[in-house]
């Protein structure tokens, strides 16, 4: 029943916007570091070592859908996690700022043994959010694991932070204890919607 219990308080905790499992999903044109692999990320080892993934792709193709399913998968296992749409998380540490609560929402976030990171680069930052979300970040290298969804390249980070070094400072965080998942196959919600099926 505790352990029930637990389970159940964890998931409430981590905030997953649509529950997902690996069940049925299309791995066919996702693609994997040389030397590391599906099997890998779904021990979920990687958490073990505070190593982190980013999965880049155009919109639609699933990485939404894996990083939901691998931090469900960290709930399961036990772990607390952490789920935030990157530019919701931004509006939050914004306005915990100003209200004098920052340190609590922060507190909150390093809880986590894995924190998801959806959405990154969706919506630009101003400097208050790109330093707020920096910070975060920053934080969590080698203490714990993050997982984020982005379709931009790391090559135009510069512009989501509108400050090169502060894109180069995270992404070098990032990046040596990091591994890059690439999503290439056609969008989902393409594929499946309903005006396509009127061709």
């Amino acid at each position: 029943h505790r352990d029930r219990a637990r389970g159940q308080r964890l998931l409430r905790q981590a905030r997953f916007p649509v529950p997902k499992s690996f069940d049925g999903f299309d791995w066919s044109n996702v693609s994997f570091p040389d030397g590391w692999g599906r099997e890998d990320m779904l021990s979920l080892s990687f958490m073990e070592r505070a190593e982190d993934l980013v999965f880049y792709g155009p919109t639609g193709r699933g990485k939404t859908h894996v990083a939901t399913a691998v931090g469900m998968a960290a709930v399961s296992a036990g772990h607390p996690v952490r789920f935030w749409q990157t530019a919701q998380l931004v509006l939050q540490l914004g306005k915990a700022k100003r209200e004098g609560t920052l340190d609590r929402l922060l507190a909150d976030v390093a809880k986590a043994r894995l924190l998801v990171l959806d959405e990154f680069g969706y919506v630009p930052l101003d400097v208050e959010g790109a330093r707020l979300l920096f910070q975060v970040v920053a934080d969590c290298y080698e203490r714990r694991s993050l997982v984020i969804t982005t379709n931009i390249e790391f090559s135009r980070w510069g512009e989501i932070f509108n400050d090169d070094d502060m894109a180069k400072a995270m992404m070098d965080r990032i990046v040596h204890h990091g591994r890059l998942v690439t999503y290439n196959r056609e969008s989902y919600r393409v594929k499946h919607a309903l005006m396509r099926e009127e061709d």
